[in-house]
C-alpha cells in the first residue's frame, strides 16, 4: 500500500500542474506531449484503483493528501486549503470570529502556524508564524485535519485555550494559555504623530480595505512632512493593497514591481497616479517577519531613494502564488512567478525544493544572527534608480540602517509571563480594581504619557501572580526584564482605557527601532546626504 500511495501522489502532482500548463502563455511542444501522457498514466491507475482494490478507498482523503504532498515536494510557499480552510480565508480578510487569531495550515498531520494576527491574543502571549501546534488543552492534536482545527481553537470570548507547541530551533516545547477574544479585523494598529510635523502609522497585514484605512488615518493626522511607516511583522496578504500604499509615495509612471515566471508573460505594476506624499521625509521600519507585500513597498521606497528603511533584514517571501478554485470549494496556491523589485532585485530568500523545515530554521537563524546588507549575496548587486547606490537581492529588503534586537530582557521569566498570559490576566484584575480611579486621574492619552508609571506594588503583585503558576524569577532575571515588564503593562493599561492606538503610544516610546528614526529625521540631512544621495559605484 506505501508503493501505490507513493505513485499516486507523484502522478497526481503531474495531473495537478497541467491543468495550469495547459494555458500557459508559453508551452513547450515536448514538455506538454510528456505532461499529457503522464496524466493519462494517472488516470489509468486511478481507475484501476478504484476498480479492483480490496478495501473501500476515501477517495477525497486520498486526493487531498495527495495534493498537499505535491506542494510540499515543491517551493515553501504553495499551499492546498480545504473548503473550510478557504471560509477562515475570507473570514481573515472581510469578517471577524472569535478564536485565538492565527492563521494556520496543516501540513504532514501537524497544525502549522501560518501567521499571527496583529492585536490578537496569540500575538500577546508571543505566539509566532511556523510554530507547530501539536497539543490542545492537553490533548495531542497531531493528526488533527484541516476541518477540525478551527473547532479545537475557536470558542466564546474570554474562554482560554492551552497549547503545547514545537518551534524550530528549541530542543523543548512551549505551553501556552491564551483567552479567545474577537479577533480584530482592521489592518491600522496605531496612527498618530511622533511630533508636530512627523506622523507614525503601523499597518499590521494588507486586506480589502487596508488602503482606504491608510488614508484617512493619514488625513486624521494633520499636516505632516515626515511619515514613519511601520510594517515589522506584517506578514502581507492582498498585492492590490501593497500597490496602492507604495503608491502613495511615488509619483505616476514609477515602477512598483514586476514579476516573471515560466508559464506567464513578465509583467511590471506602475504607480497610476501621483501619490498624495511624494515630496516628504519617509522612513519604513521592518523586521524579520516583514514579507511579501511589506517588501514590494519597501523594495519600491528603496529602490527609487524614495525614503530610508530602517530596522532588520524582511523575510524574504517573493514568489507570486496564483489561487485556482477547486470544484468543492476548496483551492490550491501555485507559485507561478517571482516578484523583482523596481531595480530588478529578487526578493525570495534561497530555498531547496521539498525542503522546508530548513527554510524555516534559515529565518530562525537570521533572527538569532546578522540581519545586515553584508550578509546578502554580493553576486546579486543592483544599482537604485535615482542615485545609483548599491542594493542587494536574492534574501529580502536589507535596512539602510540596521537597529539589532536588544535580546537582553526576554529573559525565561519574562517568557512565562507571557505565554501563560500572566501579565493581561493582572492587567485585566488591575483595572477591575483601579478603572474609575485612572479615567478620573487621567483624561487623556497625554496626561498618562507623562504622569503614569507603575509602582514597585504592581511589580510585587505580578511576581505573587506568577509564583502561583509557579513562575518564579531570579533576582537577575528580574532585574533583566524589569524595564520590559513596567513598559508593557503601562502599554496594556492605556489599551484598556483607549485601545491599540494608545497602547503603541505606549510601548513606541522605548522602541528601539521608533528612537533611531526619530534621530534620523532630526539629522535628515545628514543621513540622507550619507545613504540616499551616495554616489553611484
Amino acid at each position: 500500500m506505501k508503493n501505490i500511495r507513493y505513485a499516486f501522489i507523484v502522478l497526481a502532482a503531474v495531473g495537478s500542474l497541467l491543468s495550469g500548463s495547459l494555458h500557459a502563455q508559453t508551452y513547450d511542444a515536448d514538455e506538454g506531449k510528456n505532461a499529457l501522457m503522464q496524466l493519462q498514466k494517472f488516470n489509468q491507475f486511478y481507475r484501476y484503483l478504484n476498480g479492483t482494490y480490496v478495501d473501500t478507498i476515501n477517495n477525497k482523503q486520498l486526493i487531498e493528501k495527495a495534493i498537499s504532498e505535491v506542494l510540499q515536494q515543491l517551493d515553501p510557499h504553495s499551499s492546498y486549503l480545504t473548503a473550510e480552510e478557504m471560509v477562515g480565508v475570507r473570514e481573515t480578510f472581510d469578517g471577524s470570529f472569535s478564536g485565538i487569531g492565527i492563521e494556520f495550515n496543516v501540513l504532514h498531520d501537524t497544525i502549522i502556524v501560518v501567521n499571527v494576527i496583529s492585536g490578537g491574543p496569540s500575538e500577546a502571549v508571543g505566539l509566532r508564524p511556523n510554530d507547530r501546534i501539536v497539543k490542545v488543552d492537553g490533548k495531542n492534536v497531531v493528526g488533527t485535519t484541516q476541518l477540525g482545527v478551527p473547532k479545537l481553537l475557536r470558542g466564546p470570548k474570554g474562554s482560554r485555550v492551552e497549547l503545547e507547541v514545537i518551534r524550530s530551533g528549541l530542543s523543548e516545547p512551549l505551553d501556552f494559555s491564551i483567552v479567545r477574544d474577537n479577533i480584530p479585523i482592521n489592518t491600522i494598529d496605531a496612527a498618530y504623530k511622533l511630533d508636530s510635523l512627523t506622523g507614525y502609522i503601523r499597518v499590521n497585514r494588507f486586506a480589502n480595505q487596508t488602503y482606504r484605512e491608510f488614508e484617512e488615518a493619514f488625513q486624521k493626522l494633520g499636516p505632516v512632512n515626515a511619515l514613519v511607516l511601520d510594517l515589522r511583522s506584517n506578514g502581507g496578504g492582498l498585492l492590490d493593497q501593497a500597490i496602492e500604499l507604495s503608491n502613495f509615495f511615488l509619483s505616476k509612471g514609477a515602477v512598483i514591481v514586476s514579476t516573471e515566471g515560466r508559464h506567464v508573460p513578465p509583467f511590471r505594476l506602475m504607480a497610476q497616479h501621483d501619490g498624495r506624499f511624494t515630496e516628504g521625509k519617509v522612513i519604513v521600519l521592518t523586521n524579520e517577519l516583514s514579507a511579501s507585500g511589506s517588501e514590494i513597498v519597501a523594495g519600491a521606497i528603496q529602490d527609487w531613494d524614495r525614503g530610508l528603511i530602517i530596522g532588520r533584514r524582511t523575510f524574504g517571501k517573493g514568489l507570486v502564488q496564483r489561487q485556482f478554485p477547486l470544484q468543492d470549494s476548496s483551492a490550491v496556491r501555485i507559485t507561478v512567478a517571482r516578484y523583482h523589485t523596481p531595480s530588478g532585485r529578487v526578493i525570495q530568500r534561497p530555498y531547496e525544493q521539498g525542503k522546508r523545515d530548513e527554510y524555516d530554521l534559515d529565518l530562525i537563524k537570521r533572527i538569532q544572527h546578522d540581519s545586515t546588507a553584508s550578509s546578502m549575496d554580493s553576486s546579486q548587486a543592483y544599482q537604485t534608480l535615482r542615485t545609483g547606490r548599491t542594493v542587494y537581492g536574492g534574501g529580502g529588503i536589507a535596512p539602510d540602517i540596521t537597529v539589532e534586537t536588544d535580546t537582553l530582557p526576554y529573559t525565561d521569566y519574562w517568557s512565562g509571563l507571557i505565554r501563560q498570559g500572566i501579565l493581561i490576566e493582572y492587567v485585566i484584575s488591575y483595572m477591575d480594581q483601579h478603572r474609575t480611579e485612572l479615567e478620573r486621574r487621567y483624561p487623556d492619552i497625554e496626561t498618562y504619557l507623562s504622569s503614569f508609571q507603575p509602582d514597585e506594588q504592581m511589580l510585587t503583585e505580578l511576581q505573587e501572580a506568577a509564583a502561583h503558576k509557579e513562575i518564579k524569577a531570579s533576582a537577575e532575571d528580574l532585574e533583566r526584564s524589569r524595564s520590559l515588564i513596567l513598559t508593557q503593562l503601562k502599554a496594556l493599561i492605556a489599551q484598556k482605557l483607549w485601545g491599540m492606538n494608545e497602547y503603541f503610544m505606549v510601548n513606541n516610546q522605548q522602541d528601539e527601532t521608533i528612537q533611531k528614526a526619530r534621530e534620523v529625521l532630526k539629522d535628515w540631512p545628514r543621513f540622507s546626504e550619507g545613504i540616499l544621495s551616495s554616489a553611484k559605484n
